[in-house]
């Protein structure tokens, strides 16, 4: 059954990965993105493999451009019945070096950003009695991560967030769960390999039973299945797309 998606940081990495797994499965996706060109190339790409999709442009820690943002979704293809939450900023900084306006930006794009997000499409969802709701989270939340106090709160919030709407709106037919990645493949990790701030994948692929790094897909496909009429028992979960780097 084709519903609407909306995809936060859809238009690079994981976010865009995603976009294309839920335009395969024949929903609607809104390319939601801070990089307005971005998200508009994204949606023009599905577009071009005969999916029906937009590109929207928006700050996740507006909360007047996500009311914004998704209502331009609501006009273009109706209620939003499937959110993933992939917007995210990451970075390195020594605990004691963390300012309080990094720790408030992290905060606001990362988890303010995520709560304004899911607050935005529940209303749709309970007048549904159906909605799926994917947070990505990351390992760095479920275990800490050296340098990453900031960036590791975040996603710990997260996931005790996902696991609230997901005991809160059970009753509506609505799940909530949450994806931690380890290592992706992604723009975001090999920036951070080019400027140090990450090992090589020989290196990281040590701590990674499967013996490589992730890609996209491996992610994507994930949340494909959890955004299914097939997954409607399976809520307030955290599922580790990571190669059994965190058991």
């Amino acid at each position: 059954m084709s519903r609407v998606a909306v995809v936060t940081g859809g238009a690079s990495g994981l976010g865009e990965a995603i976009c294309a797994g839920l335009a395969a499965d024949g929903h609607r996706v809104a390319v939601l993105d801070l990089d307005a060109d971005a998200a508009n190339r994204v949606a023009a790409s599905l577009r071009g493999n005969g999916a029906s999709a937009v590109g929207v442009a928006v700050d996740v820690s507006d909360e007047d451009a996500v009311v914004r943002a998704f209502d331009a979704v609501r006009t273009e293809f109706g209620p939003v019945e499937i959110l993933v939450t992939s917007a995210a900023i990451g970075g390195f900084t020594r605990f004691d070096k963390i300012t309080l306006d990094e720790w408030n930006r992290y905060l606001a794009v990362n988890l303010t950003g995520t709560f304004l997000s899911i607050r935005a499409a529940l209303s749709d969802m309970v007048a549904a009695q159906w909605g799926r709701v994917v947070t990505i989270s990351s390992a760095a939340g479920q275990q800490g991560a050296p340098r990453q106090g900031h960036y590791s709160a975040t996603k710990g919030g997260l996931i005790a967030m996902t696991k609230t709407v997901a005991r809160d709106y059970a009753r509506h037919g609505i799940t909530a769960n949450s994806l931690p990645p380890f290592a992706i493949e992604t723009p975001m990790l090999r920036r951070q390999q080019s400027e140090g701030k990450l090992p090589p994948d020989e290196f990281l692929t040590q701590a990674i039973p499967a013996g490589r790094v992730g890609a996209p897909s491996d992610v994507a496909a994930v949340c494909s299945f959890l955004c299914s009429d097939a997954a409607g028992y399976v809520t307030g979960q955290v599922i580790g797309v990571n190669g059994g780097a965190v058991l």
